[in-house]
């Protein structure tokens, strides 16, 4: 069992997934003030999640999350789907989610506060067979233009650090790698895992080996919510002590995310 952090009115002890622990009040008026949790589910990174609101079948180590959640509150969960990150962090004010799960990023930290990651992945980039570029390191070039989905962690990140090459915006990751396509980019930037998936299905592209960045994935609470927030970073720190990331992501099939480290005090 992860030791509770501070004496806030968060500070119930989490107990075993298994049970339901008793929660404060407050916690509960925060994190689910409706009396149902709205849980904003991105179905646009399938580390995340998998399925299809269409298809009825979300689910992942977010949507496992969010339902653990709800039974240690005592509460039923709302599952509310988004194609995008940057779409769940444009409804942050609307009401629209009570949690989110979304990569930190300090831009966002604006709008919600965040716990410490639950898991790790990669952010890199497919290229044309052809392609010159070689190396992550080669792709911050004069004339590269890069795909990328709008106001993803990936797209925050490149445009605070890239000196040399073009991000041009799609709506979403998906639509993104459609606009590298059409447009005959010399990349399109994104989650490992999701730009392996559309390689298979470009004749002759390559993900390239390495990293620019590693995307730490957290759950988030908007900003204010501040007894919800602190009962969450001791909710994380828990089922990642648990194992109960691990087997989220074992079960989910999915490879290359790693559960990420204790939080430290």
């Amino acid at each position: 069992m992860v030791k509770i952090i501070g004496a806030s009115i968060a500070a119930v002890a989490l107990a075993s997934c298994s049970s339901a622990p008793q929660v404060a009040p407050q916690v509960k008026s925060y994190l689910a003030p409706s009396g149902t949790l709205k849980a904003a589910i991105n179905y646009g990174n399938p580390v995340l999640t998998q399925g299809t609101p269409a298809g009825n079948d979300l689910r992942g180590i977010t949507v496992d999350l969010a339902r653990e959640l709800g039974k240690r509150l005592g509460v039923p969960v709302d599952l509310v789907p988004y194609d995008a990150a940057g779409k769940v962090t444009d409804a942050v004010k609307t009401g629209a989610w009570d949690i989110a799960f979304l990569a930190v990023d300090p831009t966002r930290a604006n709008d919600v506060t965040f716990t410490a990651p639950y898991v790790e992945i990669e952010g890199t980039d497919l290229v044309p067979g052809d392609s010159p570029l070689k190396a992550i390191e080669d792709v911050d070039r004069e004339g590269v233009r890069i795909a990328v989905g709008a106001k993803s962690a990936y797209d925050l990140y490149l445009g605070r650090t890239l000196a040399h090459a073009q991000l041009l915006r799609a709506p979403s990751a998906l639509e993104s790698v459609a606009l590298f396509t059409k447009d005959k980019l010399e990349a399109v930037a994104g989650v490992r895992q999701a730009l392996v998936a559309s390689s298979a299905h470009i004749p002759g592209s390559r993900v390239l080996d390495g990293r620019f960045m590693v995307i730490a994935q957290a759950m988030a609470v908007p900003k204010g919510h501040d007894a919800g927030a602190q009962y969450l970073r001791e909710f994380i720190e828990d089922v990642k002590a648990s194992g109960f990331v691990a087997e989220a992501l074992r079960k989910s099939g999915v490879d290359g995310a790693t559960v990420a480290s204790a939080a430290r005090d």
